[in-house]
C-alpha cells in the first residue's frame, strides 16, 4: 500500500541517510519513490516541483538548528507528515515536535527494527513518539510553556532568537509587521514575559535540546 508514495529524507550524514532509506524500503516504499537532501534550501526546491507523502527530517542541518528547518518545511507544505530523525534525545525535544504538528519523533540510536516501525506507523496514519517521561519540575514548566505557543508564534521566537528584527521576521515569515506584534503580545503572556528579553531567556532555556 506504501509502494507509491513519495517520501523526502533530509540528513546530511549519508550513513544515517542510507540507513533510513533502508528502514523505508522495509516499510515498502520503492527505492525509486524515496528521495534524499542534506539541506533544508535543497529540500525546499525539491518540494517546489514533487508532492511528499513523508517528510524524514534531522533538527540539526548545515542551514538550519533545532526547530528552525521544521517550521520552513511545514510552511512550504502545511499538510504532509513530518518526521523528526535527531541524535537529540531530550524529552523537551520531544515535546515541541508533538507541539508543533510533526507527526512523530525517532532517535537516532534507535535500531533498524523500531525505525521501520515508526515510519510504518506515520504512513499509516498515526503518529509515533518516544514514551519518556519529564524528569524535572523546571523540564515540565518549560516543556508547557512551548506547548500553549502556536507553531506561528514559535517561529516568531526562532527567528527572534536568530537576532531578526520585526521588519525581517514578517518578511521571513511572509506576514505584515503588525501580525508579528500581535505575536510577541501573545508570546509574552503565554511565557510570563514582560519584555523581549525575557521572552528570549525563557525560550532559549526552554529550547535547550
Amino acid at each position: 500500500m506504501n509502494e507509491a508514495v513519495e517520501v523526502l529524507v533530509i540528513d546530511d550524514h549519508p550513513l544515517f541517510r542510507a540507513a533510513l532509506e533502508l528502514a523505508l524500503i522495509k516499510a515498502t516504499v520503492k527505492h525509486e519513490n524515496i528521495h534524499s537532501r542534506s539541506s533544508i534550501s535543497d529540500a525546499l526546491e525539491a518540494m517546489q516541483t514533487q508532492k511528499y507523502a513523508l517528510t524524514l527530517l534531522d533538527l540539526n542541518l548545515s542551514d538550519s538548528i533545532d526547530f528552525e528547518g521544521f517550521s520552513k518545511i511545514r510552511a512550504a507544505d502545511e499538510t504532509a507528515p513530518i518526521v523528526i530523525v535527531s541524535a537529540t534525545e531530550s524529552p523537551i525535544a520531544f515535546s515541541t515536535a508533538k507541539t508543533l504538528g510533526a507527526a512523530g519523533y525517532i532517535p537516532k540510536s534507535s535500531d533498524l527494527v523500531d525505525i521501520t516501525k515508526a515510519i510504518k506507523t506515520v504512513l499509516a496514519g498515526n503518529t509515533s513518539f518516544p514514551t519518556y517521561a519529564l524528569g524535572s519540575d523546571e523540564d515540565t514548566d518549560a516543556a508547557a510553556k512551548l506547548e500553549s505557543l502556536t507553531p506561528a508564534q514559535y517561529r516568531v521566537m526562532s527567528c527572534l532568537s536568530d537576532g531578526l528584527l520585526n521588519k525581517q521576521i514578517a518578511f521571513e515569515m511572509s506576514i505584515s509587521e503588525a501580525t508579528v506584534k500581535a505575536h510577541m503580545t501573545a508570546i509574552f503572556r503565554k511565557l510570563g514575559a514582560n519584555n523581549r528579553t525575557q521572552a528570549l531567556l525563557i525560550f532559549r532555556n526552554a529550547t535547550r535540546l
